[in-house]
């Protein structure tokens, strides 16, 4: 089976970090987003990748050849953004002998039985519950729990079962005849061709599609989720906090510190994620990202994401105050 995952997005929420990066390959809990979702697709079994690459899309190539060499990988570019449907269908020569595949948006971490989902004998969609279905692509079932109608980003939702980005396709073949026909017929919803439009497509045609509950799912466009991901994360993932020996620093877990960190006078968590070759000194970071070749001095952080080679250094004081003074910096 393969896998097809679309990391051309521009990641306009994420600014100013996606401007020098993709925002797959932003770090959460120790390694990238991209490598989250890589790793949990390999434990599944699934050695065959299609990503779809646009925006800065050698980083992506560099990092999947550099850490996960192992792996087949081929290429797509995307040029435009003009929708996630579109995004795949410029896929078709990779996938259009697959017969089933596995379709994972390259920005969405999910929990889910990935096992039971690849056995599945007809196509299944990720769903999980939301309290505003206008801002996904939404599903509708019927009584006997299949799919009876797909709508993305609906004005008067009649379903909360939101489609969390993972989508297992049986019949590959007809997908992309469905996606063919959207974008020769201008089928558009907020001005792109979308993925739901298409399975919509292959709903009318008679294709059975069946739902999959996720445990969680973060959709990692925005800063605070990005956050609650990280802290999320760095729970589930225990890693071992007593091997970080630091000169006069405290580490309050859960904490992640990448290979060759300077840290010194120093306290860090919880909810902190470190990348490697970072430089901090009097700093009192917690619930924070703080990416590789960071300096940080001097500082106070909490719900922070300091970018990869950013430097931040607050201000020192040495005070001698008398009585009944009052000093507010705030």
């Amino acid at each position: 089976m393969k896998a097809i995952i679309p990391v051309a997005g521009i990641g306009t929420r994420l600014r100013p970090h996606t401007h020098t990066q993709p925002k797959a390959l932003i770090p959460i809990a120790g390694k990238p987003i991209l490598a989250h979702i890589i790793d949990s697709l390999i434990k599944a079994g699934i050695n065959e990748y299609v990503f779809v690459i646009g925006y800065m899309g050698d980083k992506i190539e560099n990092y999947i050849s550099s850490h996960y060499p192992k792996i087949k990988a081929e290429y797509v570019i995307q040029t435009t953004g003009r929708g996630t449907g579109y995004a795949i269908y410029l896929a078709k020569e990779q996938i259009k002998d697959a017969g089933e595949i596995l379709i994972v948006l390259g920005d969405s971490i999910v929990d889910v039985d990935l096992d039971t989902v690849l056995k599945s004998d007809v196509s299944m969609l990720g769903v999980k519950k939301v309290d505003d279905p206008r801002l996904f692509g939404v599903a509708e079932l019927d009584d006997d729990g299949i799919i009876k109608r797909l709508v993305e980003k609906p004005s008067i939702p009649k379903s909360n079962l939101a489609l969390v980005g993972l989508y297992k396709i049986n019949e590959s073949e007809k997908l992309i005849d469905a996606l063919e026909y959207i974008i020769n017929n201008k089928v558009t919803s907020q001005n792109e061709y979308q993925l739901t439009d298409a399975l919509m497509r292959m709903v009318q045609q008679g294709i059975k599609f069946k739902t999959f509950d996720v445990y969680n799912w973060f959709d990692c466009g925005k800063k605070e989720i990005l956050l609650e991901t990280n802290s999320t994360l760095l729970k589930r993932l225990n890693y071992d906090t007593l091997k970080y020996k630091f000169e006069n620093t405290i580490i309050i877990a859960p904490v992640f510190i990448g290979e060759n960190c300077k840290i010194s006078n120093s306290i860090i968590g919880p909810n902190v994620s470190i990348g490697e070759n970072a430089t901090l000194n009097y700093a009192i970071i917690k619930d924070s990202i703080i990416g590789p070749y960071a300096q940080i001095e001097y500082a106070i952080l909490e719900s922070s994401i300091i970018g990869n080679d950013a430097m931040y250094k607050g201000m020192k004081q040495s005070l001698n105050i008398g009585d009944s003074t009052e000093i507010n910096f705030g």
